[in-house]
């Protein structure tokens, strides 16, 4: 399993976007204001994501 960096946009719970602001050792902390939609769907600004649970859709390092 790949693990986030800081800067990287990452995908989660079936569509959901964000962009990663920190890095702890079993989760990521992620941004949702990324998304075009996401004062649509009500979610907080930011949320929790364990590594286990998301995939790297753009490195912050490319």
């Amino acid at each position: 399993m790949k693990k986030a960096n800081i800067g990287d946009i990452i995908e989660f719970k079936g569509g959901l976007r964000g962009i990663v602001e920190k890095i702890n050792e079993n989760s990521v902390i992620v941004d949702l204001t990324y998304m075009p939609h996401y004062r649509e769907l009500e979610l907080e600004e930011k949320t929790v994501i364990n590594h286990k649970n998301y995939k790297i859709i753009e490195s912050s390092t490319n």
